[in-house]
């Protein structure tokens, strides 16, 4: 077993391979883990891991908190992760590879990172201005069946999208290519619908591609049969990224 030690980026949304990350870094913590990585040189990877909360704050309080306004919030690395901020997390993340990290006047930051490999989780250190882990890489093995369960994955992707756009009274945009490799396809998809973090955090678990696929396959079909009995659906839009407060 190798294992790696990365800046951890904890967040309330799950990260996937080969997806863009926009972030706004505005947290001391994660100002001071931005800092470091401007140290990297341009020529190479800044990278750290982000992995999706399980229970805690993805922004730390900042003022006095209820039910007893004197009592004061929280400071450090692990503020808003309890004592011990491994059993907060999900045990499986995604390295990001920060591209774009921009500092605004305010000292906050501007950036773009890119999803590249999943990582497990092994231990998390707090002793220092932001948050760090021992990260071991998981790799992506294709399974079995992978390329035949990527096109029907596709086929209810694009099945669930017509659906999505019906029910929303917009019109489906058909210009963007979908891809045709098994693992991206099944990351996008995992990205690019409406589900729940825990079902998303599943997904980027799942021991090789063709599981992943299996899941999203199933998932699609369920989510496309509610979508068409019913009349209305939330105003989730996923024609927008989500931008992280951090």
């Amino acid at each position: 077993m190798t294992t790696v030690r990365l800046p951890l980026f904890p967040l309330n949304s799950v990260l996937f391979p080969g997806l863009v990350l926009p972030l706004n870094v505005f947290e001391e913590r994660y100002r001071a883990m931005m800092r470091d990585l401007l140290k990297t040189p341009e020529e190479e990877q800044r990278l750290f891991a982000v992995v999706a909360i399980r229970d805690g704050l993805e922004v730390a309080p900042s003022a006095p908190g209820l039910p007893d306004p004197t009592s004061q919030p929280e400071q450090g690395p692990a503020a808003g992760f309890g004592d011990d901020p491994l059993k907060a997390f999900h045990a499986v993340g995604c390295v990001a590879d920060a591209a774009t990290i921009r500092e605004r006047a305010d000292g906050g930051f501007e950036v773009l990172a890119t999803g590249t490999t999943r990582v497990r989780l092994h231990s998390v250190d707090a002793s220092g201005a932001f948050l760090t882990a021992e990260v071991e890489e998981l790799p992506e093995e294709p399974g079995e069946e992978a390329g035949t369960l990527a096109a029907g994955v596709l086929r209810a992707f694009r099945a669930y999208q017509k659906r999505l756009a019906g029910a929303r009274e917009r019109s489906l945009s058909t210009g963007a290519e979908l891809p045709d490799d098994p693992s991206v396809v099944s990351y996008l998809v995992a990205a690019a619908a409406v589900l729940d973090t825990p079902t998303k955090q599943r997904l980027l678990e799942a021991p090789d591609t063709a599981a992943r696929l299996r899941d999203e396959l199933k998932l699609l079909r369920a989510e496309t049969a509610i979508i068409r009995n019913l009349p209305s659906l939330p105003a989730t839009d996923l024609t927008r990224g989500t931008t992280s407060l951090n």
